[in-house]
């Protein structure tokens, strides 16, 4: 049986651990993409431009890695408009009610060891788990 050394997700979330200690302690803030999105929408003084330049970064860095990891991003997509907005809008709406995405309470969150962040993840992962089981199982 050959295994497989998945060296692209290592990497990268060791740049994310990474960042987000480096964030933490630089900043005292907590790397959790929804929230610096949704301040960046309601800038507070003297609180936007890491924020810009944290969310331009994340958009450089993914085409970086798709450059060097050889990897490509979609040219087209094959599912209806009408469905990407619709899961975009519930994305956003479990962020709200979550307090937080994947990053901040995936990452930050568990790796501070807070309750509801180990919570909020497990949570997280057993509906995406069912989302998958539905989506390429039962429709």
């Amino acid at each position: 049986m050959n295994f497989i050394i998945p060296w692209q997700e290592i990497i990268g979330g060791l740049i994310l651990g990474l960042a987000a200690i480096l964030l933490l302690i630089a900043n005292g803030k907590v790397l959790g993409v929804s929230g610096v999105l949704a301040k960046i929408l309601t800038p507070i003084k003297n609180d936007f431009l890491w924020r810009i330049v944290f969310i331009f970064g994340l958009v450089i860095g993914g085409l970086m890695g798709a450059e060097v990891f050889d990897s490509f991003f979609p040219q087209k997509l094959d599912a209806p408009l009408v469905l990407i907005i619709t899961s975009g809008l519930l994305v956003g709406m479990g962020t709200h009610l979550g307090s937080g995405c994947t990053s901040g309470h995936g990452i930050c969150g568990i790796g501070r060891l807070s309750r509801r962040s180990i919570i909020a993840t497990c949570v997280f992962m057993i509906f995406a788990a069912i989302t998958v089981f539905t989506r390429l199982h039962l429709l």
